[in-house]
């Protein structure tokens, strides 16, 4: 199984760079994992959109959902899509469709968005789309996928992705505040994608990020294998954000996430 880093960026894109987006792939099977705002055109440097088979969201704030707008309006409209023919494309009767896992609630907000355009329906147009239950095994191709609420602003879910080939185990920890569920969900992955927004923990009000060293202390508890710090911007002096992380990292390799890295897990 390989992952690679589409973007890392948190709620504001870094230059040149995308929010929350990655590509899983397994035998074939290319996964989605998040589409934030500038993700579809990273997407397209490493695989055919229209080669994805699968879309999974963990929560629906727009630097995790934004690019489905365009992805959206490339599956119904794009002229390769189409019935007829709209040279260089001959026309086609099974136009690509993957398909969307939204979390509980995701239809209604991605309608919700959608309603902006005036077409509130397009996205199911565009993709054969669903809510997962959190609380169930979700099986796409070789991949199977678990999910675990984590807290953050709004619902939100970490990802756990085993690969059915190699056996390889994946934990996203989707956004969230500092919480033991995520510990004791990515305890022993082979790989630990975890998120590092904050340079210094939230001020005032609720929590819903992480520091760098609390998203190490987190690797570390859990004794993953690997742990890529992401979701963290480019403003961040990076020398000083993995210097915090490998204290907190005890014996956990720790490094922090770049467009375009992959992983093979």
């Amino acid at each position: 199984m390989q992952l690679t880093v589409l973007g890392k960026s948190p709620a504001w894109q870094d230059v040149d760079g995308a929010c929350s987006g990655y590509l899983v792939e397994e035998d074939g099977f290319h996964l989605l994992l998040e589409c934030g705002n500038g993700v579809f055109g990273k997407l397209r440097q490493h695989v055919d959109y229209t080669d994805v088979d699968a879309c999974v969201i963990s929560h629906c704030h727009a630097d995790h959902t934004l690019d489905l707008v365009p992805y959206t309006y490339a599956l119904v409209f794009a002229p390769r899509q189409q019935p007829v023919p709209v040279p260089p494309w001959p026309g086609t009767d099974t136009p690509a469709r993957p398909d969307l896992h939204l979390p509980p609630g995701g239809l209604k907000v991605m309608r919700t968005v959608m309603t902006a355009w005036g077409m509130p329906d397009l996205v199911e147009r565009a993709f054969a789309a669903d809510e997962y239950d959190p609380d169930e095994e979700l099986a796409l191709g070789p991949l199977r996928l678990r999910f675990r609420a984590v807290p953050h602003f709004v619902p939100a879910y970490a990802v756990e992705i085993r690969s059915t080939v190699t056996g390889g185990r994946l934990v996203y920890g989707s956004d969230c505040a500092p919480n033991e569920d995520l510990v004791t969900f990515a305890r022993g992955a082979d790989l630990f994608l975890v998120e590092a927004t904050l340079p210094r923990p939230e001020r005032t009000g609720p929590r819903g990020h992480l520091t760098p060293s609390e998203a190490a202390e987190h690797a570390r508890r859990a004794a993953v294998g690997r742990a890529v710090l992401t979701h963290i911007s480019d403003e961040q002096d990076r020398d000083v954000a993995l210097e915090q992380a490998l204290a907190a990292a005890g014996d956990v390799p720790v490094e922090l996430a770049v467009p375009g890295a992959a992983y093979r897990v």
